[in-house]
């Protein structure tokens, strides 16, 4: 795939994501491979969007494999956040393994944006409205997970074990071709972090 890469104004992702999203709550995935950027524009997202709250995959698929969190999704997030209400949920994998904390959602949201490797994965594709997958060189996405194991985030054999789990669904799936809108997360574009964003024009 080509990529035609343009640096736009943050709220030009906003407005295209808005005109995608006409039901309230709206709820967007932000997809893409491990390292990618994808926490850090879906936090951008919820600041610039309003009434928006975000959900990570991680938190729901912690000790429960990188991709089995979407029944979680479907039976107990998602009914909870359109009918408006607040959100406090302890995964069984939680209440197993004595994790303190819960995951919460505020209520009356207009926006919930999930974000994680998976986050569009076909079992939940129809109960989305926008789909964003984040495209970052792999020598980035390396050194970013590099420095996560420095700082004690993860470790190497962690690391191959989600790897070995994401590979397989990336190639399977090529889940960017399914997506609405492409975002570049690397650091190879100039761009203002605080207020633009590099989208793609695909060919």
């Amino acid at each position: 795939m080509k990529h035609d890469w343009r640096v736009r104004p943050l709220d030009d992702l906003v407005r295209q994501i808005r005109l995608r999203a006409t039901a309230r709550p709206g709820i967007i995935a932000v997809n893409g491979h491990s390292a990618s950027g994808k926490t850090t524009l879906a936090h951008r997202l919820a600041a610039a969007m309003g009434s928006s709250d975000v959900l990570h995959t991680d938190d729901i698929a912690w000790h429960q494999g990188v991709f089995a969190w979407d029944v979680l999704l479907i039976n107990d997030v998602l009914p909870v956040v359109r009918s408006a209400r607040p959100l406090r949920l302890r995964p069984p994998a939680w209440e197993q393994r004595r994790r303190d904390g819960a995951i919460e959602l505020a209520g009356d949201l207009d926006f919930l944006i999930i974000e994680g490797v998976g986050a569009s994965q076909p079992s939940v594709r129809g109960e989305l409205d926008v789909v964003i997958w984040v495209e970052t060189d792999e020598p980035t996405r390396s050194a970013r997970d590099a420095a996560r194991i420095a700082a004690g985030e993860n470790t190497p054999s962690g690391l191959l074990r989600w790897m070995a789990e994401e590979n397989a669904y990336v190639t399977e799936h090529q889940p960017w071709l399914d997506a609405d809108l492409l975002v570049e997360g690397g650091d190879s574009i100039a761009h203002d972090r605080d207020t633009e964003v590099v989208l793609s024009g695909r060919s």
